[in-house]
């Protein structure tokens, strides 16, 4: 085992993710939830990151070669998702992408359905660091490995949670103007990171 590669491959996952950077646009996004929800959302989304990770790795070519889906088609569809999010956070209108009128009369556990998208998919496990993990696991070729490789991602994810899990107590000393300050500068960050992953896709494709 040599632990260089794999230390190499978790600041990798990082360095694409950015999981410091995304920490205000989570508690924007769950701003409105109870403390209870954020720690159930911030454990769903960074299990969902795991999980995301860990297919890719072990199936990602074969998935994509089997529904001849390009990694720039995926590129521009996640950037369209988050240019429409950061749309909604620079209105000042991050609830109401949350949950629809019929949503609001069930369980408010349905928060959660932002947990996995776009949180999840595609701000956190997007394009760059699902690429990364397909050609990092082309890379991996004994059972060690692969254990080796399952447990990075995995201390990942727990990076990932840890981060999300303590940002109400740094967010909350903002108070209600630094958070909806915060809000729209993220959204128009968040907005110019969708420009950008679409802008990537359609030059790698040729479009211009």
């Amino acid at each position: 085992m040599e632990l260089a590669i794999y230390l190499q491959f978790f600041m990798g996952l990082i360095a694409l993710v950015n999981p410091i950077g995304v920490t205000p646009i989570f508690y924007s996004m769950t701003s409105e939830q109870t403390r209870e929800q954020q720690n159930r959302t911030a454990l769903v989304t960074c299990f969902s990151i795991v999980v995301i990770l860990l297919v890719s790795f072990f199936f990602g070519n074969f998935i994509l070669d089997t529904f001849k889906i390009s990694i720039d088609s995926f590129r521009i569809a996640g950037g369209g998702v988050v240019a429409m999010i950061a749309l909604t956070m620079i209105n000042g209108k991050i609830g109401e992408h949350k949950i629809n009128k019929e949503e609001k009369n069930e369980n408010l556990e349905d928060y959660n359905n932002i947990a996995v998208v776009p949180l999840a998919m595609p701000i956190l496990a997007g394009p760059g660091s699902i690429s990364a993990t397909i050609v990092f696991g082309s890379s991996q070729h004994t059972a060690m490995d692969y254990v080796y490789s399952s447990i990075t991602i995995a201390l990942f994810g727990l990076s990932c949670y840890i981060l999300f899990r303590y940002s109400e107590p740094v967010i909350k000393k903002l108070g209600k103007t630094g958070s909806n300050v915060i809000t729209r500068i993220m959204g128009l960050l968040l907005m110019s990171l969708g420009v950008e992953i679409i802008t990537t896709g359609l030059r790698n494709m040729g479009v211009f």
